[in-house]
């Protein structure tokens, strides 16, 4: 209270103050523009003067804020326009995922229209449009990903690569994935894709080169490179028939932990046997068996058309006394005593397999051996069983009872 007295006695006499001052010489003041004058003391003056310059500093504060309010207007409309392109990118997104491929196209094509980043809206988009097999449209939205993110160009083509090998078009995504793979340490996913394009192929030589990259920068799991690498010399081994120096050069190949692996030693001793060179058949299945037993060897043995079946029948004979209940040595037994003529034995080798396993296999040659005897109608019933064993999925149906010949 006493601070607000003294404000106003302060403002009392300054007023009078300048009151004074203003009737002792009131001041002159005149302006001249033209024909037109103005005459004004002086402290009219210096009042017009300052409300001119309020006058202005209101209009250009006026000015001001209607220009802010344009820019306001226009940020606020392009931030609702980049929420709603965000909200429907994520709708679209959501969709990709649920495997609605016609509304996710919809949607992140919409919503790429406003986006400050589209390159995926247009990417999904292409991978949508191959899931609706409208392949005219993948090129389409794949050209406009490059043009609004040209420094995506390999990105791009690796994508166009991968919807190639969805659609089964092996060669054409061979030939993408030329650009990316000169720089396979900044794009490693490309080994990847080569490897998947290469088995679309049959290419087993390159995905052969392909295995130290794909071991190196790890884009396979343990399992699932083994799981490659098998199939891999595999199929080199079955390409090669009957060829026994090529199948040789391509078993030399197989890395040394491999070439016990059942499968790989099997297929390479069968090839042996195509070409007919039994007695590297048969000095490497007796190499391998000492190492480990293996049924399907044992079989392929028994095949042997080698040039003393008295020695093969004798070898097969000592693995008897360790595996007396091995079907595929029985069976191999019963084969190579039927080479060698003794076909008792070979009857009776062939009835000890049977016995273990009823497998078509022998039924077919207790049933062929049993022809050969006279013994028809016991050879006819292994044959019906052998027959029957090989079609094990033969769907159930009513028959009819057994028809006696007056009917």
């Amino acid at each position: 209270m006493r601070k607000l007295f003294i404000i106003s006695l302060v403002a009392l006499l300054l007023g009078a103050g300048l009151v004074a001052v203003i009737e002792a010489d009131p001041g002159y003041v005149l302006l001249s523009f033209g024909n037109y004058t103005l005459e004004a003391s002086l402290w009219v003056g210096v009042l017009l003067l300052a409300l001119l310059l309020l006058a202005v500093y209101l209009l250009v504060r006026l000015t001001y804020r209607i220009i802010s309010g344009q820019q306001f207007l226009f940020s606020w409309l392009g931030t609702r326009k980049a929420d709603k392109a965000m909200r429907l990118s994520t709708r679209g997104l959501i969709s990709f995922t649920e495997g609605n491929w016609t509304e996710a196209r919809r949607q992140l094509l919409s919503g790429a229209k406003h986006n400050q980043a589209p390159l995926v809206n247009y990417l999904l988009a292409a991978q949508s449009s191959a899931k609706l097999h409208d392949i005219d449209k993948v090129p389409e939205y794949l050209q406009t990903a490059g043009e609004v993110e040209p420094s995506a160009a390999v990105a791009i083509e690796m994508m166009h690569a991968e919807i190639k090998l969805q659609a089964g078009e092996y060669r054409q995504a061979l030939a993408l994935l030329t650009q990316a793979k000169s720089n396979v340490p900044r794009h490693p996913h490309v080994l990847s894709l080569l490897s998947q394009a290469y088995q679309g192929l049959n290419d087993w030589g390159q995905l052969l080169e392909l295995l130290p990259q794909l071991r190196k920068h790890k884009q396979l799991s343990s399992e699932a490179f083994e799981r490659l690498e098998k199939q891999i010399h595999h199929n080199r081994l079955q390409l090669c028939h009957s060829d026994l120096h090529r199948l040789q050069a391509v078993w030399g190949t197989v890395p040394k932990r491999l070439q016990r692996d059942p499968v790989l030693v099997e297929t390479y001793v069968r090839n042996l046997i195509k070409g007919e060179d039994y007695d590297s058949a048969e000095s490497f299945i007796q190499r391998a068996l000492k190492q480990e037993w293996q049924p399907a060897l044992v079989r392929e043995y028994g095949c042997l058309r080698g040039h003393n079946a008295s020695h093969q029948l004798a070898q097969a004979e000592k693995w008897l006394k360790a595996h007396p209940d091995d079907p595929q040595l029985l069976l191999s037994l019963g084969r190579l005593s039927a080479r060698d003529q003794l076909w008792t034995k070979s009857r009776l080798y062939f009835e000890r397999s049977y016995r273990v396993e009823h497998s078509p296999e022998v039924c077919a040659e207790l049933g062929r051996l049993l022809t050969s005897f006279g013994e028809s109608e016991a050879a006819a019933d292994y044959f019906r069983e052998g027959l029957l064993l090989s079609e094990d999925e033969l769907p159930d149906l009513a028959l009819p009872l057994q028809i006696t010949a007056d009917d």
